[in-house]
């Protein structure tokens, strides 16, 4: 659906169009080229990060507009390794939408289903839709609690310099704040940002490449939240920290303003499991 004039106020109950979904070798190749990441870390397999965009425009096909929203929440929750070019059934609903000095604040679950029917991927969200009437207005609802309070306590894994040229070719029609000038200073930003899903990929390529003696997580849960937004000339570190169990319990991009103070960007609380 591309007509603007057919686009669905997002509504409680609504639920998206069941579609078939694959993520192919040459395009997983290609986007995170685009990020300056060697798709060979997966070993096969799909990295994660992509179910998100994925879920956005399943939601996109099903009559509801992305165009200048922005991820807030986002689960990604990983039940099992999804290899390259398989086929999954995409599912989605709304769950709730409420009203927000800036505009509706809606709650979607999104989820994939392997040929057995197996829930293989979950990936419910929660996002904001601005109203270009309120413009400049803040309140966006309940700010959940940071995961990492004290940046000290991370330890470095990579750094990873952004570029116009590089945001532009990982990103996919469908919120042209990400990739053009114009609407992102119409949404208040100072120039584009990137999507959730694009910083996502930085934090799994590295949890990949820790874990790369057994291919990669079995299994695991992400609770991701997008504290700060980065834009398409930042550089960020990716960070992690480790849990009181095995393994790293939280991930983070970092970026530093103008001061060289450390800012957190994008935190995951991450619960592996093997």
């Amino acid at each position: 659906m591309s007509d603007v004039e057919n686009w669905v106020v997002p509504y409680a109950g609504f639920r998206y169009q069941q579609d078939t979904i694959a993520v192919s070798a040459a395009h997983q190749q290609e986007k995170l080229a685009a990020c300056g990441i060697d798709a060979d870390v997966f070993a096969g397999f799909i990295d994660p990060a992509f179910f998100i965009g994925i879920a956005i425009h399943a939601g996109i096909h099903s009559g509801i507009s992305a165009e200048g929203n922005i991820n807030m929440l986002q689960a990604l929750n990983m039940h099992r390794p999804v290899a390259l070019g398989e086929e999954l059934v995409v599912q989605g609903r709304i769950l709730a939408v409420t009203e927000v000095p800036r505009g509706l604040r809606v709650e979607t679950d999104v989820w994939f289903e392997d040929a057995s029917g197996a829930r293989v991927i979950s990936a419910p969200r929660t996002s904001l839709r601005p109203d270009p009437q309120r413009a400049g207005v803040k309140g966006a609802g309940e700010r959940p609690v940071p995961v990492i309070e004290d940046v000290n306590g991370l330890t470095l894994l990579d750094h990873y310099q952004l570029s116009p040229e590089g945001v532009r070719a990982y990103s996919m029609e469908g919120n042209s704040i990400h990739y053009e000038l114009e609407p992102a200073h119409r949404a208040g930003f100072r120039a584009p940002l990137i999507g959730g899903g694009m910083g996502v990929h930085f934090l799994m390529a590295e949890l990949w490449k820790a874990l790369a003696a057994t291919e990669g997580p079995k299994s695991f849960d992400a609770q991701i939240y997008f504290r700060r937004p980065i834009f398409w000339d930042e550089s960020v570190g990716v960070f992690s920290r480790a849990g009181s169990m095995s393994g790293w319990d939280a991930m983070a991009l970092i970026k530093e303003d103008e001061l060289g103070n450390k800012k957190v960007a994008t935190e995951i609380g991450l619960q592996l499991r093997r």
